[in-house]
C-alpha cells in the first residue's frame, strides 16, 4: 500500500436530496437513515468504486460530523481501520475513539485559546431567533449554528470570525450551518497523525503519497497538506473560487461529483509491477 486517501463525506462522498444538482434520475442508494427517514445517498457507481478503493488502499473517512452522526452512515468499504470525526477532534481506531488523541486535542485547545463555554456564551450573545434555528455543541469540542442563510445579518460572519481568530478559534459557513472551531481541531492534523501511525507500523512505506478530497472551508487545510487533492464543483470552496497548486476540480457538480472524485482516487493508485 503506497498511497493513502482521506475524504470528507457530506457533499463530497454522500449527498442529501437537496445536493443532487439535477441528477435525480441517476441510479443511487440510501446510505444513511435518520429517525427512520432516508437522508444521504451515493450513486451505485460511487458505492462500487469506494468499496474497491478501500480494498486496495487505506481510506480515511474524515468528517466534521460527531461520532454519533458518523456511525449512522452505512459507508461502503467498512469496517474502517481509522476514521476521523468531529473535524479532527476524534480519531476512531477500529470504531473506538482514541482517548490519547482526544486528550491531546483538549490540552491544545485549553493552552492556545478560549474555552468552548466562553466562546459559546459570546456567540449566543450575538444571535437571535429571527435568523438562527438551532445552537449546538458537538462532542464537547466546537459549536455551530443552524441558520436561515437569507436572514443572516450582513457582516455577521466576518465580525464573528475576527473575534474568534483573536481567541484561537475561527468561523466558517457551509450552507445552513455556521461552524465555530478551535484552531487545534483540524482535519489536516488528524490525517497527519493517522499517516504517522500507519508509517510507523509499517502499513505504509515512507514517502507514501496522500490524496484528499473535500468541498468546504473546513477541508481547505487538509487539501493543502495532501500531495494531491480534489474538490467538487460545488460547495463552499467553489463559492470562494478556492484553488491551490496541488488541486484538481471536478467537471461535475452534485452527486455525480462523488463518483468523479472516486475515479480520480483510483487513477492515483500505484500500478502493480508486472510479475
Amino acid at each position: 500500500m503506497t498511497a493513502l486517501f482521506a475524504t470528507d463525506l457530506d457533499r463530497t462522498m454522500i449527498f442529501s436530496r437537496n445536493a443532487f444538482h439535477g441528477a435525480e434520475s441517476v441510479e443511487k442508494e440510501c446510505v444513511e437513515y435518520y429517525e427512520g427517514e432516508p437522508l444521504s445517498y451515493m450513486t451505485t457507481t460511487a458505492i462500487a468504486r469506494l468499496r474497491e478503493l478501500a480494498a486496495n488502499a487505506p481510506v480515511i473517512p474524515t468528517t466534521t460530523r460527531t461520532i454519533e452522526q458518523f456511525q449512522r452512515i452505512e459507508l461502503p468499504g467498512a469496517p474502517w481501520r481509522f476514521a476521523i470525526t468531529s473535524n479532527g477532534g476524534n480519531i476512531l481506531v477500529d470504531g473506538i475513539p482514541d482517548p490519547a488523541w482526544r486528550l491531546s486535542i483538549d490540552d491544545q485547545v485549553n493552552a492556545t485559546g478560549a474555552t468552548l463555554a466562553s466562546v459559546g456564551a459570546e456567540l449566543r450573545s450575538r444571535i437571535s431567533d429571527s435568523w438562527v434555528t438551532k445552537y449546538r455543541e458537538a462532542d464537547e469540542l466546537f459549536c455551530y449554528l443552524v441558520v436561515r442563510p437569507e436572514a443572516v445579518p450582513a457582516g455577521f460572519l466576518a465580525e464573528w470570525d475576527n473575534w474568534c481568530r483573536a481567541n484561537g478559534w475561527s468561523a466558517s459557513q457551509q450552507g445552513r450551518k455556521i461552524y465555530t472551531m478551535p484552531d487545534a481541531v483540524c482535519k489536516s492534523l488528524a490525517v497527519a497523525e493517522v499517516r504517522r501511525r500507519l508509517t510507523e507500523s509499517g502499513e505504509l512505506p515512507d514517502g507514501a503519497r496522500l490524496f484528499a478530497a473535500g468541498d468546504g472551508a473546513l477541508d481547505a487545510k487538509m487539501l493543502e497538506s495532501a500531495d494531491a487533492a480534489i474538490r467538487p464543483r460545488h460547495g463552499e470552496l467553489e463559492e470562494l473560487a478556492y484553488t491551490a497548486p496541488n488541486l484538481t476540480v471536478t467537471t461535475a457538480a452534485g452527486i455525480l461529483a462523488g463518483a468523479e472524485i472516486l475515479d480520480w482516487f483510483h487513477a492515483a493508485l500505484p500500478v502493480a509491477d508486472p510479475v
